[in-house]
């Protein structure tokens, strides 16, 4: 493993790090924003439910456009940094917000940068490996990157108790790692040459989606129904509330989930190298059903809380999987439109998903008093 970890690049290690920080700028504002909206702000579940959705849907209809560019550009640094640049903007606007619609006006933002980012940072992953490490790559990046997810709740919950339950306060704090996390990238990483002959073409064009073989699409309808499984972790949240944990203590939920998918990610990534990707995919499938059928029928939060890491097994067996998938099967001068294209697929897909959580009434929490 070890042998693997040094030749691995070190574009793959800042790629990871600069999530690791914007993670843990985007998670302390994230496992407290439900509460947020429900206690504070009078939220329903619904609206909560749509919220999210269309929040993860909005970045990930932007990755087909922004994926598409840095294709047609032959570069992707400079969207990563913009996409990136725009996230850590928009967290000032948390602490700010009167009412529901500048948090969805926020959100929707920060996820316009992440959808920015995503898939030219993807497509710069697979140019910088090496294909036959190229799960253990992804894996790597997808293991910092959790790490963030869950130190950015610790850091929430430790703050809730020292502050009184004070979101706003915490919402402030978070912007730090977002703004070290943008200069990390600019300063830090140095992207490959430029890709083609130097003549730009359109990527989407039917004779270029063509070269996306089936091969492709099998991945792309893979991750939809990955994601149908799935609805937005906001819910997690408020199922962990719901069954009666303290509300200071509720990010600890995502804390469990997201140190299980780091863990995981990137044994799960560098198994992949060496015994194929196919057989650990359906057993992440099988994971997530469990895991569902688990969070649908608790009724006490260790019931809760098992459910939660089966989830975040999920994740980790199956999230770097399917970025390796894609970057295995999609031509090399059309990773960026790849990767946007996949994303759109499963944007759609957990858009439905969450919608159908919130008008369900998972994860219903009553409005509390301050």
């Amino acid at each position: 493993m070890a042998r693997v970890r040094a030749r691995i690049p070190a574009g793959i290690w800042i790629l990871g790090f600069v999530s690791l920080l914007m993670d843990v700028s985007s998670e302390m504002i994230h496992a407290l924003l439900p509460m947020f909206m429900v206690t504070t702000l009078g939220a329903s579940a619904l609206m909560v439910g749509l919220i999210e959705g269309l929040a993860e849907a909005t970045a990930l209809i932007v990755k087909v456009f922004s994926g598409a560019l840095s294709d047609w550009l032959g570069r992707r640094k400079g969207l990563a940094v913009l996409g990136y640049g725009l996230g850590a903007a928009t967290k000032p606007l948390f602490a700010m917000a009167p009412g529901i619609g500048l948090v969805l006006t926020a959100r929707l933002l920060d996820r316009v940068g992440k959808g920015i980012r995503g898939a030219p940072r993807d497509a710069l992953i697979a140019d910088l490996t090496p294909p036959e490490i190229r799960g253990a790559a992804f894996g790597l990046r997808q293991s910092l990157d959790t790490v963030g997810a869950f130190l950015g709740p610790l850091l929430a919950v430790g703050l809730m108790l020292a502050w009184h339950d004070d979101f706003r306060a915490v919402f402030w704090v978070a912007v730090l790692p977002g703004a070290v996390a943008v200069g990390l990238l600019a300063l830090g990483l140095r992207e490959p040459p430029g890709r083609g002959d130097g003549h730009r073409r359109n990527p989407i064009t039917r004779a270029n989606l063509r070269r996306l073989g089936a091969a492709y699409w099998w991945v792309v309808a893979i991750g939809a129904v990955f994601a149908l499984a799935r609805f937005s972790e906001a819910f997690l949240v408020l199922r962990a509330q719901q069954s009666g944990i303290a509300m200071a203590l509720v990010p600890l939920v995502m804390v469990a989930m997201n140190v299980v998918y780091s863990t995981s990610a990137y044994p799960v990534g560098r198994l992949s190298d060496r015994i194929g990707r196919r057989g650990l995919l359906t057993l992440g499938l099988a994971v997530l059903v469990v895991a569902d059928l688990i969070l649908a029928a608790a009724t006490h939060w260790a019931m809760v809380l098992g459910g939660v890491l089966l989830w975040g097994a999920h994740l980790g067996m199956t999230q770097g999987l399917l970025s390796a998938m894609v970057a295995d099967t999609a031509p090399a001068d059309l990773r960026g439109t790849a990767f946007g294209m996949f994303n759109l697929v499963s944007g759609v897909a957990l858009l439905g998903a969450s919608a159908l959580a919130g008008g369900s009434g998972i994860g219903s929490a009553r409005r509390q008093p301050l």
